[in-house]
C-alpha cells in the first residue's frame, strides 16, 4: 500500500487520500503528499529536478512540489525492489481569474536565476537534432510500409500524408538554423525552467500543483508555443482573442525578443500533433486507441489548410511589430 511507504520511510501518517486528475495524493497535517515511482528515472535527472524544485521554492513559488527527505535523511527510498520519491505541497485553491500568461512569465523569470548545472534535462539548442532524429525514425517506419499494401486505413493515410509533414519538419529545422544565424540574443533569451508540454490545464488542477517532473530547461519560447498549439487544437475559433490575452499578459512582465518570436514560430511549424498521433498509433496494441487515433489523423488531414492559414498569419495575429521572415510556400 502506498500509505505504508509514507509511514515506514517518511514517518508521515496520512489522514486521507484524494484523487487529483490521474494522480492519488495523500493528506497529512494539512499538507499534500505525492508518491512518485522513479525506478526508471536516472539519478542525474532526479538531482536536477530536486535542484530546480528547491530553487523555485526558495524564490517564492509557493505552489511548487518539494522533495521530502526520509527518516534516514535520503530523498530516494527503495520498497519491494521499486524506487520512490515523495513530493510535498501546501494547499492552494485555484484562482479562476488568474492570468496564465502573467503567471508563466513570472515562473520563467524565477527559473532564469537557477544557478545549479542542468545537463540531462537541458533541451536548449537541441530542437533541430531532436526533430531530425524523430523524423528519421518516422521515415524508417514509412519506408517499411510503402512497399506493401496498407493493412489498415491508418497505414494508407500515413503513407499518403508523411511526405507533406516531412516537408514541414524540414522547414522547421531550417527556420531554427536561420534564426540562430540572423538574430541577436537578448535578456529574454536566457534559458529557464520550462515544461515538457505546457498547456492551460496544467495549472488548473483543484490544488494548483506545479510538479517538477513536468519540467525541462529550455528557451522560454517552448512554453509559449506549446500553450498556443494546445489552444489552437482545442478551440481554434477563439484562438485569436485567447492568444492575444495570453501574450499581452506574458509580455506585461517579459517582452518577447525577435529571436524568441522566431523560435515560437519554428515550434508551431514543427508538426508535433502529427508526430504524436502517428507514434502513439504504432506504439499501442489497443484497438479502441487505434480507432481514436485514426479519427484524430483524419481530422488533422482534413484541417491541413486551416493550419497553414494559421501559420501564414501567425505573426500578425500575435501582434508582432517587427517584420520577421515567413515560410514562402505557405
Amino acid at each position: 500500500m502506498p500509505m505504508d511507504i509514507l509511514e515506514k520511510y517518511y514517518n508521515i501518517k496520512a489522514d486521507q487520500s484524494i484523487q487529483i486528475g490521474r494522480q492519488t495524493r495523500y493528506v497529512s497535517n494539512g499538507l499534500l503528499y505525492t508518491i512518485v515511482s522513479v525506478t526508471h528515472v536516472e539519478q542525474e535527472v532526479l538531482i536536477e529536478l530536486y535542484e530546480m524544485s528547491e530553487h523555485m521554492a526558495k524564490h517564492s513559488d509557493k505552489k511548487v512540489s518539494r522533495f521530502v527527505a526520509g527518516k534516514d535523511g535520503k530523498y530516494l527510498v527503495t520498497h519491494e525492489n521499486e524506487d520512490y520519491v515523495v513530493l510535498q505541497n501546501q494547499f492552494h485553491t485555484v484562482n479562476r481569474n488568474r492570468k496564465t500568461g502573467r503567471q508563466l512569465a513570472r515562473f520563467h523569470n524565477r527559473g532564469k536565476r537557477l544557478q545549479a548545472p542542468v545537463k540531462s534535462l537541458n533541451r536548449a539548442g537541441e530542437w533541430k537534432d531532436y526533430w531530425a532524429a524523430r523524423l528519421d525514425q518516422m521515415e524508417k517506419v514509412w519506408s517499411g510500409l510503402i512497399h506493401e499494401p496498407p493493412r489498415e486505413e491508418f497505414d494508407k493515410l500515413f503513407i499518403e500524408s508523411f511526405p507533406y509533414y516531412m516537408g514541414l519538419c524540414e522547414n522547421a529545422i531550417q527556420y531554427v538554423t536561420d534564426t540562430e544565424l540572423d538574430e541577436q540574443l537578448h535578456r529574454f533569451d536566457y534559458g529557464t525552467i520550462c515544461h515538457e508540454r505546457f498547456h492551460d490545464e496544467l495549472w488548473k488542477s483543484e490544488h494548483n500543483i506545479r510538479n517538477p517532473f513536468d519540467w525541462v530547461l529550455d528557451h522560454p519560447s517552448r512554453d509559449i508555443s506549446e500553450w498556443i498549439r494546445d489552444r489552437y487544437f482545442k478551440s481554434s475559433r477563439t484562438l485569436r482573442p485567447d492568444m492575444a490575452k495570453f501574450l499581452y499578459e506574458y509580455q506585461s512582465l517579459s517582452p518577447i525578443s525577435p529571436f524568441g518570436w522566431r523560435l515560437v514560430y519554428a515550434r508551431l511549424l514543427f508538426p508535433l500533433h502529427y508526430f504524436v498521433c502517428v507514434e502513439e498509433y504504432y506504439n499501442t496494441n489497443s484497438h479502441s486507441a487505434k480507432k481514436r487515433l485514426e479519427e484524430t489523423l483524419v481530422r488533422y488531414l482534413r484541417d491541413t489548410q486551416d493550419y497553414e492559414r494559421f501559420l501564414r498569419s501567425f505573426y500578425a495575429m500575435a501582434g508582432v511589430k517587427k517584420s520577421l521572415p515567413a515560410v514562402e510556400w505557405l
